[in-house]
This record gives structure tokens, C-alpha cells and sequence, in this order.
């Protein structure tokens, strides 16, 4: 058996993901969770430019959840197109817009930094459709997938091989970004939470004046 700190943590980083996956396909199919189709779409492309970036690059087992990543984005983009929020906005598709149509700079930019660079604004842009559905609905996505994907991200770094802008700056994006997506969610049931509890007691004491 492998004991090299690098495949540890390589390891490590792809347990959370099937973690994270596990927890949200299971959600889908209980009906508790309703995926937005744009946003799983969006990162599982860059995503798989994102592995194959690393791949090249030497980071290893640092790799081994994007690759992860990328291939199950796609089936929950697919997963999305049947289970997934219906209510798909213009801002939406602005946001699918000027996401896909960032991938072509990513193709021509030739220094490895901005190519990077690029690539991790692109995922980040994908947050966005999620983000706003959950604004209005958190409960509709499970926000224990998000810190899952967080800690896959987090050892995916400690997985590097060869430290290069290619190889550790998109996962450290990921790692910042599903914390926050967890938190955000986190924070916005607190809210709703507040506000059921709140009209409650409007409607209780409505009712005992009438």
C-alpha cells in the first residue's frame, strides 16, 4: 500500500468528493434537493479543464478530484435537466453566457498564471444561478455537500506534487468558494428560520386581537 504523504492526501481529497456526491444525488432522488442545470454545467467543464491543467502541470494525486469532480458535475448537470430547478431566469443565461464564452480566452491566453486565472473567475461565475435560486429557496441544496467539496479541495492541495500557479490556485479558489457557498446557505436558512418564526408570532397575536 502506498503511504506517500502525496497519495494520502490525493486519496484523502477524493473520499470527500464522493462524499459530497453521495450526500447530493441521494438528496435529488429524495426530492430535497433541486440542482440548478447551468451552474453543474459550467463547472464540470471547467473543472475538466481544470484536471487536465493539473495533469500537465505534475500536481499528481492533487488531481485526482477534479478529475473526480468533472465527470460528476456532468452527470448531475444531466441529473439537473429532470430533477432540477425549473425556473431558469435571463440572468441565468446571461450568467451561461458570459461563462462559456470566457472558455475561448482561457484557449488563447498562453501564460500559465492567466490561463489559470481565467479558469477559476469562469467557476466562480458559476456560482452564481445557485446562488440566487438559493436566495429564495436555501433548503433546496444541501449545504453539507458544499463543506465536503471544501475539505476535497483543501487536501487536493496538500496533494500537489509540483507547486505551480496551474496546479494550486484553482483549488484554492474551490477551497474558499464551496466554504462560502456552505456558510451562505447556512446563513440564509438561519434567516428564513427567523422570519417563518417571526410571521408566527404576527399572525398569533393577529389572531388573538381579532
Amino acid at each position: 500500500m502506498n503511504t506517500e504523504p502525496h497519495f494520502i492526501f490525493g486519496a484523502l481529497s477524493v473520499a470527500m468528493m464522493v462524499c459530497s456526491r453521495a450526500g447530493y444525488f441521494t438528496a435529488i432522488f429524495r426530492g430535497k434537493t433541486r440542482p440548478h442545470v447551468f451552474s453543474w454545467l459550467i463547472w464540470g467543464t471547467i473543472s475538466g479543464i481544470g484536471f487536465a491543467a493539473q495533469a500537465a502541470e505534475g500536481a499528481g494525486p492533487g488531481s485526482w478530484a477534479r478529475g473526480f469532480g468533472s465527470a460528476t458535475c456532468f452527470l448531475l448537470a444531466l441529473l439537473s435537466c429532470f430533477k432540477g430547478e425549473k425556473k431558469i431566469t435571463r440572468a441565468d443565461w446571461i450568467t451561461l453566457s458570459v461563462a462559456l464564452s470566457a472558455i475561448p480566452l482561457w484557449i488563447l491566453t498562453k501564460t500559465p498564471f492567466w490561463s489559470v486565472l481565467i479558469v477559476c473567475v469562469i467557476d466562480t461565475i458559476g456560482y452564481l444561478p445557485t446562488v440566487r435560486k438559493s436566495w429564495l429557496k436555501p433548503r433546496e441544496e444541501l449545504a453539507v455537500s458544499y463543506l465536503f467539496s471544501c475539505l476535497g479541495a483543501a487536501f487536493s492541495l496538500l496533494a500537489i506534487e509540483v507547486y505551480t500557479p496551474s496546479t494550486w490556485l484553482y483549488p484554492l479558489v474551490l477551497t474558499f468558494s464551496n466554504g462560502s457557498m456552505w456558510l451562505f446557505l447556512l446563513s440564509r436558512r438561519r434567516a428564513a428560520l427567523a422570519g417563518q418564526a417571526l410571521d408566527g408570532r404576527f399572525k398569533s397575536n393577529k389572531g388573538g386581537l381579532s
